[in-house]
C-alpha cells in the first residue's frame, strides 16, 4: 500500500484538522511522540488497563508501542490521538477521537496509578470540547465493556446516551465481551456537570 492509498478519504466526511495541543487546569493533551514509547508500554503492560480495551493485546511491550506510534505520528491520519501529560510532560494516558467506518469514535485509557483523581474526566471533556468546536454537527460514538462501570459513568456525566449492547472481541482477554454502546449527539456535551 502506498501513501496515496493511506490518505484517500471520503470527501463527504468533514475532518477536524490536525491534532491540537490542549491545556487544562492541570493537564496538557498533545500529539504523541516516538519518545512516549516507554511510558505507553509501561501503562499498557498492566492487565488492569488493557483488559478494558478492545484492540490492545496482552502482553504489551515497547515494540508494540513503537509500532503504534510510527503509524500515529506519521501525519498521514485524520484521527486525534492525544497524549495525556501532567506538568512534567510524562505520558500517563491517551484520549483518541478516530474515524472508523464513517463515524467518529472516542476511546481513552489511563495509567492505573492515576485512576480516581478526575484526570480522565478532565482530559476527555477537554478533547470533546475542542472537537465539538471544530466539528459542531458531528455525533461521537463510544462505549464501555459491561464490567467497566467507571468508564460508562464518565461518559454519561459528559452527556453520552446508551444506544445498545453488543459483544466485541477483546484482544487482551482473547474472548468476546459484552459492550455497552453510547453516543454523544451534537450539542449534548455537558461541560459544567463534568468538573
Amino acid at each position: 500500500m502506498n501513501a496515496l492509498a493511506l490518505t484517500r478519504r471520503d470527501a463527504r466526511i468533514l475532518m477536524p484538522g490536525p491534532t491540537p495541543v490542549i491545556q487544562t487546569g492541570r493537564l496538557t493533551l498533545r500529539p504523541h511522540r516516538l519518545s512516549d514509547a516507554d511510558m505507553i508500554a509501561e501503562s499498557l503492560s498492566d492487565f488492569a488497563v488493557t483488559r478494558m480495551l478492545a484492540r490492545v493485546p496482552a502482553p504489551y511491550d515497547r515494540q508494540d508501542a513503537l509500532d503504534w506510534l510510527v503509524e500515529h505520528t506519521s501525519g498521514l491520519g485524520v484521527d486525534w490521538e492525544l497524549a495525556i501529560t501532567e506538568r512534567d510532560d510524562a505520558h500517563i494516558g491517551c484520549v483518541g477521537i478516530e474515524l472508523r467506518h464513517g463515524r467518529w469514535h472516542l476511546g481513552y485509557w489511563l495509567n492505573r496509578f492515576y485512576w480516581r483523581q478526575g484526570i480522565m474526566t478532565e482530559a476527555v471533556k477537554a478533547a470533546l470540547e475542542r472537537f465539538a468546536r471544530r466539528m459542531p454537527d458531528v455525533a461521537v460514538h463510544s462505549g464501555a465493556f459491561a464490567d467497566n462501570p467507571a468508564s460508562l459513568k464518565l461518559q454519561q456525566k459528559l452527556g453520552f446516551e446508551i444506544t445498545g449492547c453488543s459483544e466485541i472481541y477483546s484482544f487482551a482477554r482473547n474472548t468476546m465481551v459484552p459492550h455497552i454502546e453510547t453516543v454523544l449527539k451534537p450539542g449534548a456535551l455537558r461541560l459544567s456537570q463534568a468538573a
